[in-house]
């Protein structure tokens, strides 16, 4: 029935296709291959001969049976075309065949087939800037795999697809294959790496608001420069350009800007393949504030007043969207507080272009109870699980809160060991189930750096370090530092463990030896070895604590002749510390703070054990604020510290303070305060009385500074900016022991302390040099005591390899 079936089917299709006569009929030996059609007469169907059987040749590893369970048609079917041609297709996608032809003798149908090598192995040649590792798991022809030359071109484009990667875009593949016995290859990948592709320039086009050099520092890619030896980033890579165009996104939108875009970017690769030049082309749009901020809730015990309230986005104030999202966590927690740890907050923004507006309205919807059935950490080739788990704000049992996903994403990424983070749920063993998979890619954390820098008051400064920031996947921090200079040398060993007893509790230690020249200032060097066990620990988002302890033995070394303050200080002595900090920050960023304000509180107990007696306290503070579009930004800074002895101690030299310098511009270091001076016999011409001698700090100072920066009007490549300061305050209150009197005479030596005011002004210029940043203080006392030093020009640089 089966044979009268397809005879039929056969008549059927006869105006499409063709039988194939006796071969001694046609006077030809008919075949065919996947490329050609199966030639036939036209004879009538009747007359056709049935297919007796089929025969297979030049097959080796492929068994016939194997091969003929391919085939469209059988023995007692009738020749024809179409079924043979989709057999000979059937079999080519298999890839276990580079040819096969088809031939009918007779009563017989012959396939000829010959089978696709098989590789013996995959070498690799002329790779030096990759190893063989990266591109073998990359590429999908391995040992023993079959060999299609259709695979080799795929993997042609493969590797180069890890070159292009690592910033090697003039890298050329080309494969060479040497046949070997028993139907084997050896596949031969000839590799010219070429160049490092750097990008040589990046520019913005449409941006008004913010500088080429601030964006610039918004973005992971930098441009490539000679001094970077280990960055990566100044290679061109598309995925990471992509992910720079959601951080200026990001950025802009922070800062008003709502309607933002980044409409193209555009790489252009220089004619010798040597460098890239980049070009991010942006609609900036107008700034906006936010408009009516409402929310609406389905759920009646929930008060939508209270949830208000708690809002971080109010009406009239500059649109920053990353509130949008803290408001959206605000309000997820509000719910939670009131019993609904299951809601659904959906800000749906609606922009008013008109008036520059955004209003947002908050939806909140009860969604179904879902309880988190597993957590599982994927990725972490490196980092140990309980490293990631104390990150997460969520446990096994926990009910499903996609605002604590969100938070334990970040606080995951915040941990700095992981190049990308992903926090997805997944539908659990039950609907009411969900598995957490947390994703981690793995990044370098060790760091080695050499540092070189010169300045105008420590002159050559050589600073060598080593660290590790993930010590052997536990997370702790270890950093060994060696630094010296015609001022100080310093060697300290640091280690904090960040989750102390598996609290959120930051706990470490440092060990270290100090020894600072003050020869030039105040006639006496020392030389410190001790130890510091501290601990920090969040109080809230923005407010940090910490306490600490430091054991340490100081030995000061005084020179003949000097006061008889200085001489006290004389020898070595233990000094038993402990102490405690606040700190407040509330800045937008934390190196180039333009809006916010940050404040810290510090103070130490000396005499807990120990030779010395006294309690330090130090207050700072700082508030920003952009002036025009973050290009200028005014800032008010101030500091102030007192050094207060107890048990008929007195504070000796090496723990006062000194100002001057970088602290207070206009002055050298140790510049202003008491003083040892001594009158001269005859005042000079110009009112100067006193011969000036070592300086004795204080006990007390206050400082503060009004400071505005501003960008020069030069290129923005070159990096230059520059600020316009003015700066006050006083250094004095000396132990009593440490006075001498004035006694009037010509020639009498004796120790000033009057608290008297000292300002000065001037402009800085911050230079972000080839060699690393770059800083000249052009500053001005313009009030000041006699016996003051003062500095008109300061310098100093530093760089890092």
């Amino acid at each position: 029935m089966n044979v009268i079936f397809k005879g039929l089917a056969a008549a059927l299709l006869s105006v499409i296709t063709a039988g194939v006569g006796h071969a001694q009929d046609a006077g030809v030996n008919p075949a065919t291959s996947a490329s050609e059609t199966v030639q036939v007469d036209r004879a009538p169907e009747q007359a056709q001969q049935p297919i007796l059987q089929i025969l297979v040749e030049g097959n080796q590893r492929v068994e016939a049976d194997t091969i003929l369970s391919y085939l469209l048609i059988q023995p007692g079917d009738l020749p024809n075309s179409r079924l043979i041609n989709l057999s000979i297709q059937t079999l080519y996608s298999t890839n276990l065949f580079s040819d096969v032809r088809v031939a009918v003798d007779g009563p017989s149908l012959v396939l000829y087939v010959e089978e696709n090598p098989i590789v013996n192995r995959v070498i690799l040649e002329g790779n030096r800037a990759i190893g063989d590792d990266k591109i073998t798991d990359e590429i999908e022809l391995q040992a023993r795999a079959l060999f299609t030359r259709s695979r080799v071109q795929s993997d042609v484009q493969r590797i180069l697809e890890v070159y292009r990667r690592s910033g090697r875009f003039a890298a050329q593949v080309t494969p060479q294959i040497v046949e070997l016995p028993q139907n084997r290859v050896d596949l031969v990948f000839e590799i010219s790496e070429g160049p490092v592709t750097g990008v040589e320039r990046i520019s913005f086009v449409g941006n008004e608001a913010y500088s080429d050099r601030r964006l610039r520092g918004e973005i992971v890619t930098t441009e490539a420069r000679w001094w970077k030896f280990f960055s990566s980033n100044d290679n061109y890579d598309p995925d990471r350009i992509e992910y720079d165009r959601e951080q200026l996104r990001t950025f802009y939108n922070d800062r008003g800007f709502a309607d933002f875009r980044v409409t193209s970017v555009s790489a252009e690769l220089a004619p010798d393949q040597s460098e890239f030049y980049v070009t991010f082309t942006m609609d900036e749009g107008e700034r906006y504030e936010f408009g009516e901020i409402t929310v609406e809730t389905e759920i009646s015990d929930l008060n939508v007043e209270y949830l208000e309230a708690v809002l971080s986005t109010q009406p009239g104030r500059l649109y920053v969207g990353s509130l949008i999202e803290n408001a959206t966590d605000s309000l997820t927690y509000a719910a939670g507080a009131a019993g609904y740890a299951f809601v659904d907050v959906s800000p749906r923004v609606s922009l008013n272009r008109e008036d520059q507006t955004v209003d947002i309205n908050y939806v909140i919807e009860e969604s179904p109870r879902v309880y988190i059935e597993r957590i599982d950490i994927i990725g972490n080739t490196r980092t140990l699980d309980r490293v990631i788990r104390r990150e997460l704000d969520l446990v096994e049992g926990d009910a499903f809160n996609q605002a604590l996903v969100n938070v334990s994403r970040s606080r995951v990424g915040q941990l700095g060991f992981f190049e990308d983070v992903q926090v997805e749920p997944i539908q659990g063993s039950a609907p009411d189930r969900a598995q957490v998979q947390v994703r981690v890619a793995e990044q370098p954390t060790g760091e080695l750096a050499f540092g070189a820098g010169f300045s105008s008051t420590d002159s050559f400064l050589v600073d060598f370090s080593i660290s590790e920031r993930n010590l052997r996947g536990r997370g702790q921090f270890l950093r060994l530092r060696v630094s010296t200079s015609s001022r100080q040398q310093q060697i300290d060993i640091r280690f904090t463990e960040p989750r102390f007893l598996d609290r959120n509790l930051a706990a470490g230690f440092d060990l270290f030896r100090v020894r600072s020249d003050f020869s030039s200032e105040a006639s006496f060097e020392t030389e410190s070895t001790g130890i510091t066990l501290r601990a920090g620990f969040p109080l809230t988002r923005a407010v940090q604590a910490g306490v600490s302890y430091t054991m340490r033995t100081d030995d000061v070394t005084t020179f003949s002749g000097v006061s008889e303050s200085i001489q006290r200080a004389a020898g070595s002595r233990v000094t038993s510390l402990l102490g405690y900090s606040l700190r407040w920050n509330r800045t937008d960023d934390y190196r180039e703070p333009t809006r916010g304000f940050q404040l810290s509180f510090n103070q130490d107990f000396a005499g807990f054990g120990g030779d010395v007696r006294y309690v330090r306290s130090e207050l700072q503070g700082g508030v920003y604020r952009s002036v025009w579009r973050d290009r200028l930004v005014f800032s008010a800074t101030g500091s102030t510290g007192y050094l207060f002895s107890w048990g008929g101690d007195t504070a000796r030299i090496n723990d006062r303070f000194f100002k001057g310098g970088n602290s207070f511009r206009g002055f050298e270091t140790a510049g202003i305060g008491p003083r040892v001076v001594q009158r001269r016999a005859e005042a000079l011409e110009d009112g100067d009385e006193f011969v000036s001698g070592d300086a004795l700090g204080g006990n007390f100072y206050a400082i503060g500074a009004f400071e505005m920066g501003f960008p020069l009007g030069l290129p923005e490549q070159y990096g230059i900016r520059g600020s316009l300061f003015t700066e006050f305050g006083t250094v004095g209150v000396l132990p009593d022991d440490d006075q001498i009197d004035d006694d009037g005479a010509d020639g009498a030596i004796f120790t000033v302390d009057d608290l008297a005011l000292r300002a000065s002004a001037g402009m800085s210029i911050f230079w972000d040099s080839p060699f690393g940043p770059v800083r000249f203080d052009l500053a001005h006392a313009f009030i000041k005591e006699d016996y003051d030093q003062g500095a008109f020009f300061r310098f100093s640089t530093r760089t890092g390899f």
